[in-house]
């Protein structure tokens, strides 16, 4: 009997010991393959870094970095694995929660992100400058929708590349919450700036809205934006009124 026991001690202290130390290249293989790229491993599977990440956005992927983590053990007995994540790609930075529940139900926690607007041109054909920050307290995806979140993205120092030049427009927040199984819904507010913006934003499902009314401190509005805007709003007193609506 003593010897049996010493047996499977050993074996069990050797199954510990594989554990604890996994390679971090495991992690591959917990991810969602279509939807996250990870590379250059170095680590173990439970605290590790990618030196390179792309993350599956529409109209591509989007280039994330150097990745490191933190992965909770006792995530893995309910088949959700719960990350601990910090990303760095140049001014580029993201951090959070993130919990998988499977290819395209994630939850998103206590996330901080700062990029630049430039990568709005990913999916959209604006010449947009600037940096955009995210504060997002929760944010749930389910079948690659959203479902619930609540959040405030930031747009500093705007600016749009007119055929005249750079021409900057101020600074925007965005206030958004949803309830479960309800839109999504954006306040869109001026915190400073020559070229004031407010109005609501929706989301649901895959369809999307845009009521925003544009004016200006400077009278007139600079003639290169409001060629812009004629293209795409209709002019009410001294501003425009943009309505947009789409599918993503």
């Amino acid at each position: 009997m003593p010897l049996k026991t010493g047996v499977l001690a050993l074996i069990l202290l050797a199954v510990v010991v594989a554990v604890l130390t996994a390679p971090a290249r495991l992690l591959g293989f917990v991810l969602p393959g279509d939807q996250i790229v990870l590379s250059g491993f170095t680590g173990t599977l439970w605290r590790g870094t990618a030196s390179r990440c792309l993350l599956a956005v529409p109209g591509g992927f989007l280039q994330l970095g150097s990745v490191d983590w933190k992965l909770r053990p006792l995530s893995l007995l309910l088949f959700a694995p719960r990350l601990q994540l910090a990303s760095q790609w140049g001014q580029q930075r993201l951090s959070g929660d993130l919990v998988l529940h499977g290819a395209q139900d994630i939850t998103l926690r206590d996330a901080d992100a700062q990029f630049s607007a430039s990568l709005v041109k990913q999916f959209a054909p604006l010449e947009l400058d600037g940096d955009i920050s995210a504060q997002i307290t929760d944010l749930q995806v389910q079948s690659g929708l959203v479902t619930a979140g609540e959040g405030r993205l930031v747009w500093q120092r705007a600016s749009w590349a007119s055929p005249q030049g750079l021409l900057p427009l101020g600074t925007y927040a965005v206030d958004f919450s949803q309830q479960p199984n309800a839109p999504l819904v954006g306040e869109i507010l001026t915190l400073a700036g020559p070229i004031t913006a407010q109005g609501r934003a929706r989301l649901s499902g895959r369809n999307y809205s845009l009521a925003i009314e544009v004016g200006s401190e400077q009278q007139p509005m600079p003639a290169s934006l409001q060629r812009a805007l004629s293209l795409l709003a209709r002019p009410v007193g001294d501003g425009y009124q943009l309505a947009l609506e789409g599918e993503l």
